[in-house]
């Protein structure tokens, strides 16, 4: 194992705070009450427009839609770092990969816009080796295009790399790319759905468990503990 590849929101970072507070209060600005945090955390991993459909009761196309969106968009990215936190367990995990000289790296599908002023807010971590943001390829996940990218900036083959998410799309990318994966039962899940279901290589329930399962199962069957 030479890398270790994670989604960003709901898999590496829980985001959803600030996200909740962004959405009620273009909410509040718009005249209606909050949403419950549940609510808004189960769709977070679909994106700005899935959050604005859901706090608006709209779609895209309802002419207030897009203006919205962008009010939306405006005020998270004046707030993206004020709340969000790393997930338990991911702290020592990056720990753990740094001091085996192993690589982490970030395939998200949220724009270099915003990605790049969080990971600068959290510049006390071990430096990725590759951050790909769906604005650096052609085609975005679950396509295997930015997972592949990350391989080739870290320099290692898919089969060396295991990448870690917490939506189906992100194993149909790490499986497209072959490399093994890991599903995330702990992130943004959509209501109904199962990541048992995804057909990932791994299940864990809580980001502490992610280290564990990979030095159990990629280090010491390979000698490197």
């Amino acid at each position: 194992m030479k890398a270790v590849l994670f989604d960003l929101d709901g898999t590496l970072f829980d985001t959803a705070p600030d996200f909740i507070v962004v959405l009620n209060r273009l909410r509040e600005q718009e005249q209606l009450p909050p949403l419950a945090d549940e609510a808004v955390r189960a769709v977070v991993s679909n994106g700005a427009r899935a959050m604005v459909a859901l706090g608006f009761g709209t779609d895209e196309g309802h002419p207030a839609f897009e203006g919205l969106r962008q009010r939306f968009l405006d005020l998270y990215l004046a707030h993206l770092a004020d709340k969000t936190v790393l997930f338990p367990g991911i702290r020592t995990l990056l720990d753990e990969l740094a001091a085996r000289n192993i690589a982490w790296g970030i395939v998200t599908n949220k724009p270099s816009t915003y990605t790049e002023p969080l990971m600068r807010a959290f510049d006390h971590l071990p430096a990725p080796g590759a951050v790909v943001c769906p604005d650096h390829v052609t085609n975005r996940k679950p396509d295997p295009e930015p997972v592949l990218l990350a391989c080739q900036q870290i320099g290692c083959r898919p089969e060396e790399a295991i990448y870690v998410g917490d939506h189906e799309r992100d194993i149909r990318a790490g499986r497209n790319a072959g490399m093994p994966t890991v599903a995330c039962r702990y992130g943004y899940i959509d209501q109904g759905d199962d990541p048992a279901n995804w057909g990932a290589d791994h299940l864990v329930e809580s980001a502490e468990d992610i280290w564990p399962l990979l030095r159990a199962h990629y280090l010491e069957m390979a000698g490197q503990e």
